[in-house]
């Protein structure tokens, strides 16, 4: 199993996925609320521990300072999956909303874009991992998507805001997380001569965009222009991203609309209607006010 773009597994991963979520939902749609609650956190459950287990799998169990590295919670990706088993029993809408927009747009951009297979040198000793990526990114996106077509939850488009300021606050529990690691010694600590070094552990561009990184330099193109310089100190006026504050219009600009498409699938009824009685008011108010 080689894994390239468009080539046959790439193919055989995107329909296996696609039938998975077609079988489960026609399983579970006469199922009790129950049941259907049961099997789509067990699947949250299994990848939460299948997380810690990859430990146990090449590349990980032959090389230790990679094991201790990722099995923390240091991208996107790994933070949702720590978090979405909480979430999801959270009675909170707005939890399971940003299970809805996040985890549909970073699952299915890892499962289109399947960026960690293509890059592994080794696929074929790596075969089990590859698995396990494709399972852990389905996972993301299919039980939200589940949640939403069995009525396990009702998405609203007046927490659209969910999506990128919960973007931006799991950011600020992957820079938790890598700072722990660092301190903690699974992960070197920054020497003074690494400060403009923002490529070790920035898969979820928590410290800038990477070198000749085509999506992170898209990114960068609505960051201000004050959050890439360095303000004050030995390096002030030189470029660097400030970690995490540099993706915050990023996030709001490129972040809000592509959640409000998945919002419009799910609530496009309540935003007509709403938008027909805000149209009426604004009419009648006119009227009134030429009268």
């Amino acid at each position: 199993m080689v894994i390239a773009m468009f080539n046959f597994w790439y193919f055989f991963w995107l329909i296996l996925g696609t039938g998975a979520i077609l079988g489960l939902y026609f399983l579970l749609r006469k199922r009790s609320l129950k049941t259907q609650k049961i099997v789509l956190f067990s699947l949250l459950a299994f990848g939460f521990v299948l997380h810690f287990l990859k430990i146990y799998i090449p590349p990980y169990s032959v090389d230790q300072a990679r094991m201790f590295r990722d099995s923390w919670f240091s991208n996107i990706c790994a933070a949702n999956i720590a978090l979405f088993p909480f979430m999801f029993f959270s009675k909170k809408d707005t939890m399971k909303d940003y299970m809805v927009y996040i985890g549909i747009l970073s699952g299915l951009l890892a499962f289109v874009y399947p960026q960690e297979p293509l890059a592994k040198v080794d696929q074929l000793a790596e075969q089990l991992d590859i698995v396990r990526f494709y399972y852990h990114h389905w996972m993301l996106f299919a039980v939200p998507l589940l949640m939403m077509v069995l009525g396990v939850h009702k998405l609203s488009y007046k927490r659209i805001w969910v999506a990128p300021v919960g973007l931006l606050a799991l950011m600020l529990f992957i820079i938790l997380n890598q700072i722990f690691q660092s301190e903690l010694g699974f992960v070197p600590l920054r020497s003074q001569q690494e400060f403009f070094d923002i490529g070790y552990k920035n898969s979820s561009y928590i410290w800038g965009p990477g070198t000749n990184d085509a999506i992170g330099n898209f990114f960068s193109l609505f960051t201000p222009k004050f959050f890439k310089t360095v303000p004050v100190g030995e390096f002030a006026g030189q470029e660097k991203y400030w970690p995490w504050f540099w993706m915050i219009v990023p996030v709001f600009v490129l972040v809000t609309p592509l959640a409000f498409g998945v919002c419009m699938i799910f609530d496009r009824k309540n935003f007509c209607q709403d938008l027909r009685k805000f149209k009426q008011k604004f009419v009648k108010k006119e009227k009134t006010n030429v009268a």
